[in-house]
């Protein structure tokens, strides 16, 4: 590769980490706004929650919409639409006084921007800028800015919630949203054309959906976004819900994106050594014991923090090796597309951790029966992603490669 070839795959991969940063920091800082809405509007937990959840439900849905659109015509034009819907969904959220006005704000309009900024466009962008030997680091990388945005954005959200209110935030927070803007200009542009007969998105749709091992890792990410979701809505929640003060569940957060830097930089560097099934599978199996230690341990600021870290570790470590994982078997033409397709189950999953949660303490008070549940789902993903055939497609490979 050219020395001007590396330089713009170092700035697609800062580019990526800054737009990952705002798409996932912004978002996983909803779960703050959710005591004092709900204690200063009409409008209950479930509600919430619910919210939450046809948010994560459009983003899943909408991905692949979203990603075949930016494999045809180009990351920064999809980007843009997303970083100006994005802002609208803020907005819309801080003059909500009705649930009507929460799910709009926090529902659809956020739940379509964060589809039309979010992983399968930036990754895969960032995929074609390095070489193929680099790829899963590079992905790594690019998946630590969005721990970096949580790790920022979460304490300081929760400081502008406490010093100018929950509206003035949601205003702060909007204009982040549009930072997005010129950080899509480097990752302009689509796959190129492969010499020869190039493979159609039919074609590779029908590809993967007769694969065994790409319908196993799109079941498989499911647990990965109900976990986020669940984890990323209620744990502050569940602080207070406990005793300590609201800012243990934000630095809680905070500490779980701190830790995610440097688990998503770690796996994506892992991916690039080992079997990416095999992490995948270690890394479910460490949720279930995290998830496990925080029920039975006294709950304590310490418990939190220590859950926190662990988690924070396992939290978006799936993405580069799940990413990389579809790259590997089908290549890069419509990786894109493809991750978008996986990305969608993620979301189902996470509809179900969000509103699940809110349905939760609203009939019973508490969350353990969802943390329970969440244990058995780590357990079943782990052996979902063991049998995963990972060897690269003989056909798509002679063609992208």
């Amino acid at each position: 590769m050219t020395v001007a070839g590396r330089r713009a795959g170092i700035v697609a991969i800062l580019a990526g980490g800054v737009v990952l940063a705002l798409n996932m920091g912004l978002r996983q800082t909803y779960g703050l706004f959710l005591e004092p809405m709900t204690t200063a509007l009409p409008v209950s937990h479930g509600a919430f929650g619910l919210a939450i959840a046809v948010q994560n439900l459009l983003w899943g849905a909408l991905t692949p919409f979203f990603a075949a659109a930016a494999d045809r015509w180009g990351t920064a034009r999809i980007l843009t639409a997303g970083a100006l819907l994005y802002s609208a969904g803020l907005l819309g959220m801080a003059t909500a006084q009705t649930s009507i006005g929460v799910h709009l704000g926090a529902g659809v309009l956020t739940g379509i921007a964060v589809a039309a900024t979010g992983f399968p466009l930036v990754l895969a962008a960032v995929a074609r800028s390095v070489p193929e030997a680099r790829r899963s680091t590079a992905l790594g990388l690019a998946t630590a800015g969005g721990s970096v945005g949580q790790f920022v954005l979460l304490p300081g959200t929760q400081g502008l919630i406490l010093g100018f209110g929950w509206s003035a935030a949601l205003f702060t927070l909007a204009f982040l949203a549009a930072l997005i803007l010129p950080f899509a200009i480097p990752l302009r542009g689509r796959p190129a054309r492969a010499e020869g007969r190039e493979q159609r998105l039919g074609e590779a749709l029908g590809e993967a959906g007769r694969h065994r091992g790409y319908l196993l890792l799109t079941s498989g990410f499911f647990v990965c976004g109900f976990h986020i979701a669940f984890v990323a809505t209620h744990l502050p929640a569940y602080v207070t819900a406990n005793g300590l003060a609201p800012l243990i569940g934000a630095t809680a957060l905070g500490i779980v994106g701190f830790f995610n830097i440097i688990g998503t930089f770690g796996f994506g560097w892992a991916g690039g050594r080992w079997r990416k099934k095999h992490l995948l599978c270690g890394i479910y199996l460490a949720r279930a014991a995290a998830i496990a230690m925080l029920l039975v341990v006294p709950f304590t600021t310490v418990s939190v923090f220590a859950f926190a870290a662990v988690f924070g570790v396992l939290w978006l470590g799936t993405v580069p090796l799940t990413s990389g994982l579809v790259g590997d078997i089908f290549g890069a033409r419509y990786l894109a597309t493809l991750f978008g397709i996986v990305m969608f189950s993620h979301q189902i999953g996470a509809f179900f951790g969000a509103w699940l949660g809110g349905v939760s303490f609203d009939l019973t008070g508490g969350y353990e029966a969802v943390w329970l549940l969440a244990i058995g789902l780590s357990l079943l993903a782990a052996a979902l992603h063991a049998p995963i055939a990972d060897q690269p497609i003989e056909r798509v490979a002679g063609v992208v490669r």
